[in-house]
Formats: C-alpha cells, structure tokens, sequence
C-alpha cells in the first residue's frame, strides 16, 4: 500500500504546480495558525486529488479480553494512533477552536476562509485586555493623572476590562491544556469504568462524538496537507477471544464504516471459520447470524484470502526460521564449534583451558559439539531444496517455528537414548521428519501407535520391519468408524493423500524405528492416544451383532441354509472326495470374501 501511494503521488504531483505540505517540525505554528483562523473548504479540486497516504494502526484484540468493553479498546488504539502520530498539541487545539470543514457551493477554488468571528473575538479580547492595563496604569501608577474619583472609577473600569478578557484568554489556554493532557482514550476509559454509562445509550453517544471530532480533524489535515489520508487499522487475534467479544468488535467496525466519508480501513486478520462458529454461537446474534459466513459476506467488501505459498517463499521462510534461532542451549552448542582466535577474549581462553583440564567436561563438550553438528544437519534437511521434506511443512509462520523450535529438542533426547544403549539411532534426517510427521497428522499418527500397543498388550507383536503404514491402513475402517467421537481430534491432521505419499514413499517407518523415536517425541499429545485407547476398550465390550438380511421373516433360516447346507448333500459330499475338496475350496473362498467381518466380530480384550 504504500509503495503504491508513493508511485501514484510522484505521478500525480507532476500535472501539478502545488506540493503537500508537513505537519511537524517548523511547519507545525503554521498548522496552529490554519487551526485557530481559517475554515477549511472542501472543493472539486481536493476530491480529484489522487495521492494518499497511509496510517497504519495495529489492534490486538487479545490485550483488551479482559475487558467487558472490547469494542471501546479498538476506538481507544484508533484515538491514541493517530494522537501520536500528529502530536497532541494540533489534536487539542483543534479541540477547542477547531471548525468543521464547509463545502464549496458550484465549482470554487478556494479551500481556506478567513474565521470572522474568531478573529473579531480575539481582537476584542485584546482591546479589551490593553484598555483595561493601560487604565490601570494611568490610576494607581506612581504618577497617576487622574486623582479622586475619576481614578477609582478608571481602576474599577480597567480592573473589570482586564479580568474578563484575560479570563476568556486563560480558559482558552486551559481548555487547550486539559485535551492536551487529557486524551479521547482516558476520556472513554473513564466511561467505561462508570456503571452507569455502561448500560445507557448515553455512552454511545459520548463514544459516537469523539470519533465524529477525530474524522473532521482527520478531513481537516486532508485539506491542510494536500493529500487524502487513509487510516489502516489491522486487528488481530480477534479468533481468540470471546463469542460476544467478537460481535462487539464487528458492531463497532461496523459503526465507524456507517459514514460514507470516515477515511478508516479496517483489515482483519482472522481465521474465518473460528469467526463464523463465534457468531453463531453468540445469543445476541441469534436471528442475526444464523449462518456466520452470510454475516462475514455482509461485513467484509474486499475478501482476500492468503494464498498457497510457492516454492522460494517456503524455503526462505524456513531459512529465517532456522536462523531466527536464539536459544541459549543453540548457541552454546555452537560456540563451542568456533576455535578460538590467538587475540580473542581472554577470559574465553582461560575457560577453554579449564574445561581441557577437566575429562568429564571435555567429554560432555565433545558431546555438545556432536549434538551441534546433528541439530544443524536436521534444519539444513528442512530448508534442503533438494529434499522433498519442505514439501510437507505447512504454510504457516506459527507451525514452521513450532517445528524448528522442536527438533534440537528431540535430536537431545535422541542422542542421550543412544548413548545409554549404544544403539544406532535414527538419522537426523529421519528425526525431523518424525517431527514434522507429529506436527502435521497428530490424529493419524496416535491411532498407528495405539494399534501397535493394544496389539502388544494382546500378545501379538507386530514384526520389528513392518511398515507404519500398513499398520494404519489396516486399522483405518475402524478409524473411520470413530470419526464422531474424535470429529475435533480429526481436525488437528493435515492432507490424507500427503500423508499416504508421506510414511508409504519418502519416509518409510518402521515399527521399530517408531517404537525407538516415540521416547524422544515432545510435540505429540499423548492424550489423545488415551483417549482412542478408551474409545478401542469401550467397543471391544460390545457383544457381536448378527448379520441381518434384506430376506424378511426366512433371514434366518436363510442364514443357517447359507451356513449348514442340507444333510443329504453332506452325506453325499462324505462319499465322494471332489465333493469334498469343492466344499473346502467355496468355504475357505467365502472366509476370504469377508475377513473384515470376521475381524471385526472377534471380540477383542479390554484395555
């Protein structure tokens, strides 16, 4: 937005003769004088103008949930943006003797008028204050003119004059004061703490003027500037808060867009779906927002959505992920990677001496350097063009932090289980892509490991090479039969297909190398493999139900018909041995046309 605004200003300022004007520095008495004694007019010329400029203003919703009124927290950000960022001074004057801008009637030029009044007012203050002080002087000076009674009534006169026009100047100056001291966010702060405006629509009302007073000074510096200002107020964090929170956020939005000349811009960084289900869950919206999307379409009139992220873009993001890094533990471990220089610190030196004194230090700093080296080989896999493992982190700064801030942990853990067993463990490479696997498909993930533990506890131990994915792909009609209870659980999983492309191509899991990595997993919630594991015991105490048939009342002599054919057949089969084999090959041919029946009536123990 503002590299846009600036081409179309350098474009625009080249058809014209004028150039817009500042409003700090030495400029700023010259905004006090346009403030105080002119009017701005609003002509055709000021609305073709075509270059803007842009106030970004940021609101996070998460800081003002405390409140009751968080609607009250965005107009109060909004006040105190653009109180700082134009001073507090011109805010307050205009305050005071600030004039709304006019519009020109037919085609006028003329953007600014003389303020009779107020310059009439002034002068008559000063006519007023100088006749009074010159006749005070000329009756109680030490060589006053006029003796007697004439005097006292000069000094009544000029005492009277001096007083009122020096108390019309002084509540001026503190009027000025008060708003320059007292800003729009401590005045609706105040309000808000006081119960009896919370209920009232008098609170509104006062909320409603102070935003009108800030929309006529924001045109007025539109004017005085040359230009068109936009205020671009970004709200964020607005899907973690409350259901009535949101709607009040949206009102409020909805209320200060209501003018068709308020120069706000509101842009809303929001998951919409979270935002819809809080809108319908609202009881104040009922009626409203029965269908939050409807209610979304409604508010918002530019909807963008980000787009997938390409190539180059995820693998610079992942780069400024993994370099962003500042943990103690990363750069301890590479500190010690670095040599020392012959003209370093000192009291490095010193330090390294010690520990090559001590043996059991050196050999955790040879540790450290080895844990180093694989940490660093781990996230140079994740930003690896050359390695499809960037392909499965998802488009999101939240999860890419989420997965680099986890691998040192894990490769740690990792690289203490080997040294306690003296096992050869999994490669770094093989270790970050345990991660992101955990990180993506949570779900799939617990349900693959929880099969392979009640298998266990039942006895039947899976073989150490089987493939991950053979184990959920053999226990996922069950999974899916459990989608209701585990309908949010779901959720949390990524892509199905990248997750069949995942374990059954780029990274084959086995068992046992899930077994051995599950020890060292931290970004894995366990509870919701207990929870599948109650899910597992429960329908396991379920009685088989009989296959039921379309046939009527005859189903079951249907059934045992299709089960046990007629004795003279089976007398018959007894006496001749190709009946026999034929009866054993369409008995062994129907137990292979319906295994997952069976599997699934085997009554399973309780775990």
């Amino acid at each position: 937005m503002e590299q846009e605004a600036r081409q179309l200003e350098a474009e625009f300022l080249q058809r014209v003769q004028w150039r817009p004007r500042s409003v700090s520095g030495w400029s700023l008495p010259r905004l006090l004088w346009y403030l105080v004694f002119l009017q701005p007019v609003i002509t055709e010329v000021h609305l073709r103008r075509k270059n803007v400029k842009f106030l970004f203003i940021r609101f996070s919703a998460w800081q003002y949930e405390g409140s009751d009124k968080l609607w009250a927290g965005l107009v109060t950000t909004l006040c105190e943006g653009i109180r700082h960022h134009y001073g507090p001074l011109p805010f307050s004057v205009y305050s005071v003797l600030g004039n709304k801008p006019a519009t020109s009637q037919g085609f006028g030029q003329r953007e600014w008028h003389c303020r009779r009044r107020v310059c009439l007012a002034l002068a008559a203050l000063l006519a007023a204050l100088g006749l009074g002080v010159a006749l005070l002087y000329l009756s109680l000076g030490s060589h006053a003119l006029v003796p007697g009674a004439h005097g006292s009534a000069m000094r009544v006169f000029g005492g009277a004059a001096t007083t009122l026009s020096g108390s019309g100047l002084l509540m001026a100056v503190y009027s000025v004061g008060k708003h320059l001291f007292v800003s729009q966010r401590k005045k609706i702060e105040r309000l808000v703490s006081q119960e009896k405006f919370g209920s009232q629509l008098g609170f509104m009302c006062e909320v409603k003027k102070e935003v009108e007073l800030l929309t006529d000074f924001l045109c007025f510096l539109e004017i005085y500037q040359r230009c068109r200002l936009r205020i671009v107020l970004e709200v964020t964090g607005l899907d973690t808060c409350y259901s009535d929170h949101v709607v009040g956020v949206l009102n409020a939005i909805n209320t200060l867009l209501s003018d068709s000349h308020a120069p706000f811009i509101f842009i809303l960084v929001v998951d919409p779906s979270i935002l819809a289900a809080c809108l319908e869950s609202a009881g104040s919206m009922k009626g409203t927002a029965d269908n939050g999307y409807l209610f979304l379409n409604r508010t918002v009139t530019l909807p963008f959505s980000v787009p997938v992220m390409g190539h180059r873009t995820k693998l610079q993001f992942l780069h400024d992920a993994v370099q962003s890094r500042d943990d103690l533990l990363y750069r301890e471990m590479t500190r010690q990677l670095r040599p020392l220089s012959p003209g370093g610190d000192e009291g490095a030196q010193l330090l390294a001496v010690e520990m090559q004194a001590a043996g059991a230090e050196r050999s955790q700093s040879l540790i450290d350097a080895e844990a180093a080296r694989r940490i660093q080989e781990a996230l140079f896999c994740l930003h690896d063009e050359r390695d499809c493992l960037y392909e499965y982190v998802p488009d999101n700064l939240v999860f890419m932090r989420r997965i680099v801030n986890t691998v040192p942990i894990t490769l740690r853990l990792l690289q203490q289980q080997q040294q306690r067993q003296d096992l050869v463990g999994p490669t770094p490479r093989q270790a970050v892509a345990w991660v992101v696997l955990a990180n993506q498909w949570p779900c799939r993930l617990s349900w693959a490991l929880q099969c392979l533990e009640d298998r266990q506890q039942a006895g039947g131990a899976p073989d150490a090479r089987a493939r991950l994915w053979d184990v959920f792909r053999d226990n996922s009609r069950e999974l899916h039969s459990l989608t209701k209870e585990l309908h949010n659980v779901l959720d949390l999983d990524g892509d199905p297909e990248l997750f069949q492309r995942f374990l059954s191509a780029d990274f084959p899991f086995t068992v046992a190398e899930a077994q051995n990595l599950l020890r060292c997993t931290v970004n894995l919630d366990h509870s919701i493999r207990r929870r599948m594991g109650l899910l597992r015991a429960v329908l396991a105490l379920k009685p088989p139900s009989p296959p039921k048939s379309p046939a009527g009342g005859d189903a079951p002599h249907a059934a045992n018909g299709a089960n046990h054919p007629p004795a003279p057949a089976a007398c018959a089969a007894n006496h001749d041995p190709r009946a026999v084999r034929a009866a054993a090959r369409a008995n062994q041919a129907g137990e292979d046309a319906h295994p997952r029946m069976t599997q699934r009536n085997k009554p399973r123990p309780v775990a």
